[in-house]
């Protein structure tokens, strides 16, 4: 496999993510003392910064791989909002199809921190869904957008939140069927059976033992094929791609299956890891059409943004060199 090859062609490829855009604010400081007040640490803040989180993480990586990328959410129309759409802008993700609502307001996620140990999350957000109108916006935004630039693949990030409604789901996945357009997904339980006939599904271990109402304790490739095999009864879909935390990643698609183990790392936080496997996943399968070579570099990319704090994009030249490392023939 031609590594650099495949990476330097992936500044052709354009990457279209829909899903529950937030955004991620880091509260840093130091715990001397525990408050008179009640029995909590008083934290004392040094500083503040603003990341991109949900559905924003899942664009920052494929930007960050080098692909072209828009995104389309509904978000408020509020500072949060200014902030998220200045942070995504400066990361050169294309922003023009996000629509700002007067009916919600932006998803903040707050965490404080100390010592790289998070003392607190406080969130700020809307999970309804959103309005008709705003949803058919997006809808007639995102195929006003795809008939004139034709991505090469659509990813939905699914948090929950309201944006990804089964109408407008329904509705993306149908027009991308009948374009020859790649569809990926990395679902979440409200909507887990919405993505019909989508090319990859790729829900996390407990997603799919939730979804389906499993109890297993032996995670084998038998046991897994029987879930893929479940999964496809109900949706479809062309391939399962499904995380198994420490253990690595599964994959299946026909009768082609195989767990990857993961990479032995310093794990210093698991946040975003998700975003960053379906982001290179999605890119790599609609380069190369060979999902066993999109799972072992999605299974590098997830390891290694684990040992970052916080929500972090993968480095483009760093995953280089662990493939060239790490994968075989």
């Amino acid at each position: 496999m031609n590594f650099d090859e495949l990476f330097a062609g992936l500044d052709k490829v354009r990457v279209a993510v829909i899903g529950d855009v937030m955004l991620d604010t880091y509260w840093w400081g130091k715990v001397d003392r525990i408050s008179p007040e009640a029995p909590v640490p008083v934290v004392a803040l040094n500083s503040k910064e603003y990341r991109i989180g949900g559905a924003g993480n899942v664009a920052l990586n494929t930007a960050a791989m080098g692909a072209e990328t828009v995104l389309f959410s509904v978000i408020g129309n509020d500072d949060e909002a200014d902030v998220l759409i200045g942070l995504l802008q400066d990361n050169h993700i294309d922003t023009k199809f996000i629509v700002r609502s007067e009916d919600r307001i932006t998803t903040n996620k707050i965490r404080i921190v100390s010592k790289n140990q998070q003392m607190m999350r406080l969130d700020s957000e809307v999970t309804e869904d959103i309005h008709e109108e705003d949803e058919e916006k997006l809808l007639t935004n995102f195929k006003k957008f795809a008939k004139k630039y034709a991505p090469s693949v659509v990813i939905f990030e699914d948090y929950n939140k309201g944006v990804l409604t089964e109408k407008l789901i329904h509705g993306i996945i149908a027009f991308c069927k009948e374009h020859n357009i790649v569809t990926t997904v990395d679902p979440k339980r409200k909507n887990f059976f919405s993505y019909k006939n989508v090319d990859v599904f790729k829900p996390n271990l407990k997603e799919v033992k939730e979804g389906l109402n499993l109890m297993v304790d032996d995670v084998n490739e038998t046991s897994l094929r029987n879930i893929h095999s479940e999964l496809h009864q109900l949706l479809q879909h062309k391939i399962s791609l499904i995380t198994l935390s420490e253990k690595g990643v599964f994959f299946q698609k026909n009768t082609q299956s195989k767990i990857i183990p993961s990479h032995v790392r310093t794990i210093a936080d698991v946040s975003g890891a998700g975003d960053t496997v379906i982001a290179v996943a999605s890119l790599m399968y609609a380069s190369s059409r060979d999902i066993r070579l999109a799972a072992e570099m999605a299974n590098i990319a997830g390891g290694l943004v684990c040992e970052e704090v916080g929500t972090a994009a993968i480095n483009k030249q760093r995953l280089l060199e662990e493939c060239k490392r790490l994968i075989r023939e």
